[in-house]
This record gives C-alpha cells, structure tokens and sequence, in this order.
C-alpha cells in the first residue's frame, strides 16, 4: 500500500512520526530514504517521542547507530550513509539488531538495501526548507490500512 502526504514544519513531521509510532511492534523496520536535510532524523525524533522515550535524538552519522531504550519498544536509529557496502554492514554485525526485538530505523538505507526485508516501511522524504513530501510504502496486510486516519489526525 502507498500513502503520499506533506508536512509544513518539522513540528507536523514529528507529529505524524509520533502517532506512526503507535502502529509499531517489535521487529519492524523503517527505511529512510531523501536528500541531506529532508528530515530524515526528524521523523525519527517524533517516532521516538511516540514510543515514549525522551532522550536527546541525534543522528548516528558518526556513530552508525544509536539505542533507544527507554520507550514501549527500543528504537534502533541507523546512518548507513557511511557504510560502504552490504557486506560491511554483515560484518560489523549491526544485521544482529534486526533481531533483538525493537524497531529497527535505518537512514539511507538504499546502502545495504539487498538486506531489507520485503516487510519493511519504506519511507522517501522530499522537499526543501519546511516543506516536506512523504511517500510511505507499507506491506500488504491490515495492520497499516488506518495510516490514512493518522495522516488525518496529524491533520496533514
């Protein structure tokens, strides 16, 4: 399933992200795919606010990946950007969090895009300054057909 909206401000893109978070479960996985600046490690911000954590949300560029633990789910926030290949990212063994029961969130994802799963939310991010286009790309099933009501009630 497709869903296309925009956001105004980093403020919207946060909300929405905050109410997507309420749809997550464990093992999820988020790509990220836009230009530098599009509000990559906003979203994130607002996903991690909506699982209920408050930590500072910085974006790992330099540390590849950054744990938040202190919400209803963990939040594993990765930068691929600097990763050069699939299989660096096997060998570092960062596919290990895949598995340990968070929400995996991966910027820049089309890197190692051969290790996402077909069950994967993916996410492009378009725009400049406040304005923001999003296209989100859902597997087949239920569980994300009310994402049209949350796009409502972020009043996007």
């Amino acid at each position: 399933m497709s869903f296309d909206f925009r956001t105004s401000s980093p403020g919207q893109t946060e909300k929405f992200a905050s109410l997507f978070a309420g749809l997550l479960i464990p093992g999820d996985i988020i790509t990220l795919d836009g230009d530098l600046g599009a509000g990559k490690t906003c979203f994130t911000r607002g996903l991690v606010r909506g699982m209920g954590a408050d930590d500072p949300v910085l974006s790992p560029t330099f540390t590849i990946v950054n744990e938040y633990e202190t919400g209803r789910l963990p939040v594993f926030h990765f930068d691929t950007y600097r990763i050069g290949d699939s299989e660096e990212f096997l060998m570092s063994g960062l596919d290990e969090y895949f598995y340990r029961g968070g929400v995996c969130v991966i910027e820049w994802s089309s890197v190692i895009d051969d290790l996402i799963p077909d069950k994967a939310v993916r996410i492009k991010i378009t725009g400049s300054g406040d304005e923001r286009s999003f296209e989100i790309l859902t597997p087949a099933g239920d569980r994300f057909a009310g994402l049209n009501e949350l796009i409502k009630e972020a009043e996007l």
